[in-house]
């Protein structure tokens, strides 16, 4: 795993700089939607994709694709940030929130402090759940009122877009409750295990 390839996309092209109230310190703005993933892509059908929920050795929920698309949907518009610098602003998905997904599970409350989302092609990312109740988390499977593309992370990505965009890991397939917070691919690897955009917490000790 410490020798995973990064793929990289197309290079961005910077842009005029919004108010500073919507760019955090260190970045800059592109219109364009650079890709960057720890590994090659992995092409998911939807006839094949599931999401589930679990807690310890318990499955709390799982949803095929058509049962995912029954739920209520949200459309949300948010600025997302890399931690490789670029910004890109005003971006549309919609998705289920974290939320509904507790709701849907039968869940009035969410069962331990954390979780885990495990992604297809193995890559993992930690968080806290603070940071998706509230609708402050989404599972995407749109983009701009189009499904999202594999190099984006569909068929479905979790999108926590207050923090640096590593934490909305592509390709999602299964959120594990933790009692105590363990780190993630790139938090195991010297990212910070938080990532808050708007204090540069990049990485380990920021």
């Amino acid at each position: 795993m410490d020798e995973t390839p990064i793929t990289r996309g197309f290079r961005s092209s910077r842009h005029a700089q919004p108010p500073s109230n919507r760019l955090p310190p260190g970045q800059y703005v592109t219109t364009d939607f650079p890709v960057l993933s720890a590994g090659p892509t992995p092409l998911i059908h939807r006839e094949n994709w599931t999401l589930s929920l679990q807690l310890g050795g318990s499955l709390l929920a799982k949803w095929n694709w058509a049962q995912f698309e029954a739920l209520p949907q949200t459309t949300i518009k948010a600025d997302i940030h890399c931690v490789t610098k670029w910004s890109k602003l005003g971006t549309t998905w919609q998705g289920v929130t974290f939320d509904g997904l507790l709701s849907a599970a039968g869940l009035e409350e969410p069962p331990e402090p954390f979780i885990m989302a495990h992604c297809y092609g193995a890559y993992i990312t930690n968080l806290p759940v603070k940071d998706l109740i509230n609708g402050k988390g989404l599972i995407a499977t749109r983009y701009e009122g189009l499904p999202i593309p594999p190099e984006h992370g569909g068929p479905a990505r979790l999108l926590v877009p207050h923090l640096y965009f590593w934490k909305s890991g592509k390709w999602v397939r299964r959120l594990r409750f933790m009692e105590r917070d363990e780190p993630g691919f790139w938090e195991a690897r010297g990212y910070h295990n938080y990532g808050d955009p708007w204090k540069e917490q990049r990485y380990t000790g920021d």
